[in-house]
Parts: structure tokens; sequence; C-alpha cells
């Protein structure tokens, strides 16, 4: 059976390696790539992400793809996976180090992590999960399930997206949909049976597009 073709798009930061090895485990052979003909050519797409927006975003637009992949996600509706930054510079903006546009693909806006002024910032470790509703990309994972996470910003976004929360001195949006735009704050990557589980299940909705 033929695979479709994952991309998973370099722009300097983000764990390359270890989502790369993670679908690898799964049957996938990923392209690790920031050119545009790879783009084209990509039947879906994840962008992982660990650091600061800011420094992101920049190297985002500095390698020029950010058109290309506009046609390709939101015109040609090709499958989007954004992994813990990931998710965030998808947003319309965020406050990290001053407020800065982001690609403004979800109408959401990332903020501080507040912990409730007790719990450490950032959040980093193991959190369960809830789910709202049943969804595909939950399929086989049990209510409740634990990720992880490494984040002190998070996104807040319309109810409408939202997929599941998780609860960090308040609730935290930790998983997106938006037609074929899908996101975690979490880490599959790292996140062990759960995790796997996570990207088994948008694989599998990639290889049902036509």
């Amino acid at each position: 059976m033929t695979r479709k073709k994952i991309m998973i798009i370099d722009y300097g930061m983000g764990n390359l390696a270890s989502v790369a090895n993670a679908l690898e485990f799964l049957s996938y052979v990923p392209i690790v790539s920031s050119k545009k003909e790879d783009i084209l050519n990509a039947d879906a797409f994840i962008l992982p992400g660990v650091g600061g927006f800011p420094e992101a975003i920049k190297r985002f637009n500095e390698i020029g793809i950010k058109e290309e992949l506009n046609i390709q996600v939101l015109n040609k509706g090709k499958p989007f996976l954004g992994i813990c930054l990931g998710m965030q510079l998808i947003a319309l903006d965020s406050i990290e180090y001053g407020l800065h546009n982001g690609l403004g693909w979800i109408n959401g806006h990332v903020v501080r992590l507040e912990g409730n002024g007790s719990l450490k910032i950032p959040h980093v470790g193991w959190n369960d999960i809830q789910i709202r509703n049943k969804h595909p990309l939950f399929a086989n994972i049990d209510q409740g399930g634990t990720y992880y996470f490494d984040h002190s910003y998070h996104l807040k976004c319309d109810s409408a997206c939202v997929i599941a929360t998780c609860s960090y001195g308040e609730d935290i949006v930790v998983a997106i949909q938006k037609g074929n735009i899908f996101a975690a704050q979490f880490h599959p990557e790292k996140s062990q049976v759960n995790g796997l589980k996570f990207l088994r299940n948008f694989l599998n909705f990639v290889e049902a597009q036509g």
C-alpha cells in the first residue's frame, strides 16, 4: 500500500527527530524539510515547535513558505497538525515578550499560563486530559488519558474548535480542530502509547482523504 506523504516542517525549532521517529515507528517515512517543492508534493503537514513564539514566527517567516503553506492547507484542504508551539503559531497572535502576529488560521490568542498562583510555570510533565465528546483524533484512547506537556503559554480560542482540555489552575485548551487543521498543546511524540495512538489517528484521517 502506498502511504500518503507526510511533511514535517523544519523552521529550525522543534522536536523534529522525535516526531520523525514516532512516524517511522508507525510505518511512515516523513519528509523533514522547509522547501516549497516539498510542500507542493506533500499530502499532509506536521508543525512541531519548542521555544519562544517571537523567534519561531520570525524564523517561519524568514524561510518564506507561509504563502505556499496557506494555499495547501487553507485553500486545498491538506491535513495539518500543529504540536505545542506549532499549535500556538496558527493563532492570530501571542503576547509572549510583546505582541506578535501568528499565522492566523485559528481565531484565538496565545496568553501566559496563570497557574492559579500556586502551580509552577512552565507547566512541565504529565497531565490527564478531558476529551470533549467523541472525536476521531482520540479514537481508542480512554477518557482521562495522560500526555506530556512543556509550555508557559496556551491558546484561548472559540469553543467550537476545542476537542480536549486539561486543568492546570484553570481549564486549558490542549487539542483543537477546524476542518482539516488539527493541533495539540501536548507532545504526542513524547506521550508514549497515548501519543502514538493520537498520531495514528491523525494519520488515519490523512489516509482517508481523497
